[in-house]
Order: C-alpha cells, then structure tokens, then sequence
C-alpha cells in the first residue's frame, strides 16, 4: 500500500502549555478538524486517548478511530487513525517555545489504497493546512 509523508510549521500567538491543552481534548478537534462533526466514545487510560470521530463527507458521514497519545513533557500530541476503505494515518504535532507564542510542526503519514491515494492525500493535506488556520484563530 502506498505511504505518503508531509509536514507543516506554524505559530500561534500561545504559550505551548495552552496550545498542548487544547489539542489533548478530542472534543476540541470538531470544527478544528474541517471534517470532524463529533466525537464520541472518548477513553483515556494514562497517556493515552482513544475515541470515535465523525467525519461528514459530502455524501457521507465516515466514522474514524483515533488513538491519541499525549506528552506533557515534550510537549507533543501523536493520533493515530484508522478509518474506514484501508486508509490509516499518524500526524504527529510537536510543540515549541517562539518568541510569545508557539512553533507547531505536525508530520503526517498516511497509508491508503493505490485506488483512494490521490483523494486521501489531497484531502489530508487540505485539512492540515485548514486545521492550522483555524488553530492558529482559536489561539489569537
């Protein structure tokens, strides 16, 4: 299966320690994440967060699991995805000191189905871009 592997850095005007708190909420990813309309189902057991989120599509809604593990030290956030049509993919978010705010930098690979390839990647990387701006307004 194919994998493909991208990143992007950003800063937001807020200390890491804030920036790390909302990202550890699933419950803040619905309107953050373009796609995500809900979270259900939320677990956590130590450093690790697993919850369903609901992806609406045009045509569809598409329920993903996501295995979130945070840590508090680095910080960092690394989710893991699985979701329906053999698609996973893994965005590690890695948070720095800058200057009064925060350097974002999230890698994400995703493997998916030669098939889905072109509509995964171009939606994942679309969504990363829309999920950093909107991050980058809930931190102003």
């Amino acid at each position: 299966m194919p994998v493909d592997a991208f990143a992007h850095t950003f800063v937001v005007a807020a200390p890491p320690a804030r920036v790390y708190s909302h990202l550890a909420d699933p419950r803040s990813y619905v309107g953050l994440s373009p796609l995500v309309v809900a979270v259900r189902d939320v677990h956590t057991d130590g450093d690790r967060v697993t919850y369903v989120a609901l992806e609406r599509f045009r045509f569809w809604t598409n329920p993903i699991r996501v295995t979130m593990t945070l840590d508090p030290d680095a910080p960092a956030v690394t989710s893991e995805v699985v979701s329906p049509g053999r698609v996973r993919l893994r965005a590690a978010v890695t948070l720095v000191p800058k200057d009064q705010g925060t350097e974002v930098t999230e890698s994400v690979t995703v493997d998916s189905p030669s098939l889905l390839r072109r509509y995964v990647l171009r939606t994942a990387k679309s969504v990363q871009l829309q999920r950093a701006a909107e991050l980058t307004r809930r931190m102003a």
